[in-house]
């Protein structure tokens, strides 16, 4: 099981958001710029975290994104299921049809992990993370970023979706 780019993405972005929404909307271009993350797929990160309630969008200029909840109650798992963005350590995604229509002999091995992964996204909140980059020396939180993208889905930092 592997985190996506998708998810990676959503939660580097969404704490952008937390540390720079200070001053007024957050612009998608100023995120993609910071974290070298395409403008077009962080549109589409975009409009999945606005309709799950995650951000408010303001239009016109001066515009952008504000976090629609607080920090403090945004857990991480709500970001990465706002992006659809599976967890799951299954072969058969929970279905229990993975040998010849059946449950594997592994299936509750998997399905114990899909719930400790789970519940530690679900225990670990924005605001936490933010703090975390806070107590950073100034810059790691854009290198850092920039690790991430360079081991990440190619096409994602290209443009593509």
């Amino acid at each position: 099981m592997r985190l996506t780019t998708k998810g990676r993405f959503a939660v580097t972005a969404m704490i952008d958001v937390a540390l720079h929404g200070a001053k007024g909307p957050v612009a998608l271009a100023a995120i993609s710029e910071r974290q070298k993350i395409s403008l077009s797929y962080l549109e589409q990160l975009f409009g999945k975290l606005r309709r799950q309630g995650l951000v408010d969008s303001i239009r016109g200029p001066g515009g952008g994104y504000n976090l629609a909840r607080a920090p403090e109650t945004v857990a991480v798992s709500d970001i990465i299921v706002a992006v659809d963005e599976p967890i799951d350590a299954t072969q058969c995604g929970g279905r229990e049809n993975c040998l010849d229509d059946h449950r594997c002999m592994t299936h509750e091995l998997w399905a114990g992990l899909n719930a400790h992964i789970f519940a530690y996204l679900r225990s670990v909140t924005l605001a936490e993370l933010v703090r975390q980059q806070r107590a950073q020396p100034s810059g790691v939180a854009v290198l850092h970023d920039q690790r991430h993208v360079a081991v990440g889905d190619a096409p994602a930092r290209a443009g593509a979706a």
